[in-house]
């Protein structure tokens, strides 16, 4: 008899234990947790918590917890794939990633294959020119921010010398691409086009062909460590060098890593969140844990957010609900409202231009 209650006991708590694990729905964020754009993976992750924290205190979704699985791909185009492949096991229902369009890409073409519905914040364009049915993109792309950064760059600084580089990524040959496509409309020939190697320390013989060619403003298409580097050393080589660059400048590792020299950096990026009256709560929820949430905080919040209420209105997280539920809908989040066209591209996008300020940016425009 004690042999049967001992039995009849463990398989009971057994039981509760399965209970609570089959009670856990898995949703991911993916990126640079770790290597040179880790700010950025961290940024992400922050966001992420709060949203589930947030979404679990209310009772989850559907009657279930949500639990956050997390991957690191240090943006890596072989790392994302190894990822992906892992997080598909994991039985993951929805991602955020990854964050370099590098990554993006190949990761998404496992997700879509897998049935897993993804949100991006990556801009190059064909991330969602591919065809894919289960990609949603949160931010604005490459060829519409290279526009606004180009054209910013004719009307302002239009008769100085421009110089276009890129650091060879997806996202920066891109980005760089549709800001020389911009410029060179305008009747104006870049006096220098050419790409650097990201993740270097010394950019002094780029600084060295700037100053020779009498370069004032460069268009440049990469992540913010290289740029605070380039500016910083152009600085210090006596060049008043004007950068202006995309949405990864939103970083405060980028002043970290420049100094006083951030304040020559413009970049086009979303109309603050953190500014939209009905993030307010959330920005100061935020605040009170010591998180500034910037750059892509709050973008990861919000993709949290999209699951959340895609999933409510489609009473299910399988695949095909829940992505016809996010393709047809409008979702309130602390970003705004979110919409998509039938490439999964957000149908009011928009970009603003920016300056660093002593190491806080603002809008210029």
């Amino acid at each position: 008899m004690l042999h049967k209650s001992i039995f009849g006991g463990a398989f009971l708590a057994a039981c509760l234990i399965a209970g609570q694990a089959q009670a856990e729905t898995l949703v991911a964020i993916a990126g640079p947790m770790s290597g040179q754009y880790a700010s950025a993976g961290d940024q992400i992750k922050q966001g992420a918590d709060l949203a589930l924290a947030d979404i679990n205190a209310k009772g989850g979704v559907l009657g279930q917890k949500l639990k956050l699985v997390v991957g690191d791909d240090a943006c890596d185009p072989k790392q994302a794939v190894a990822v992906a492949n892992r997080m598909v096991t994991s039985g993951i229902v929805f991602m955020h990633g990854h964050w370099c369009s590098s990554s993006t890409i190949p990761a998404s073409d496992i997700y879509n294959e897998a049935a897993i519905p993804m949100a991006t914040v990556s801009t190059n364009p064909q991330v969602t020119e591919r065809g894919l049915k289960n990609i949603f993109r949160i931010m604005g792309r490459d060829d519409q921010q290279g526009m606004v950064a180009g054209t910013y760059i004719v009307k302002n600084y239009g008769k100085s010398k421009i110089a276009v580089v890129d650091d060879k990524s997806a996202y920066g040959k891109g980005l760089a691409t549709e800001m020389a496509k911009a410029i060179k409309a305008a009747g104006i020939k870049p006096a220098i086009e050419e790409s650097i190697t990201a993740g270097e320390r010394d950019y002094s013989s780029l600084v060295t062909k700037l100053k020779a060619a009498g370069v004032k403003i460069m268009a440049y298409g990469g992540y913010h460590t290289e740029v605070g580097l380039i500016v910083r050393q152009a600085k210090e080589a006596g060049l008043d060098l004007l950068v202006m660059g995309g949405d990864t400048m939103t970083n405060s590792e980028l002043a970290s890593i420049a100094g006083a020299a951030a304040n020559n950096v413009l970049f086009t990026f979303s109309p603050d969140p953190r500014k939209i009256p009905s993030a307010k709560s959330v920005v100061a929820e935020f605040r009170k844990k010591n998180i500034e949430p910037e750059g892509y905080v709050l973008y990861a919040y919000a993709a949290m957010q999209l699951f959340d209420q895609a999933a409510t209105k489609a009473k299910s997280v399988k695949y095909k609900p829940l992505r016809d539920a996010m393709a047809a809908g409008t979702f309130d989040t602390v970003i705004g409202q979110l919409s998509f066209n039938a490439k999964g591209d957000l149908k009011v996008p928009g970009f603003v231009v920016y300056r660093w300020k002593d190491g806080k940016y603002d809008t210029v425009q």
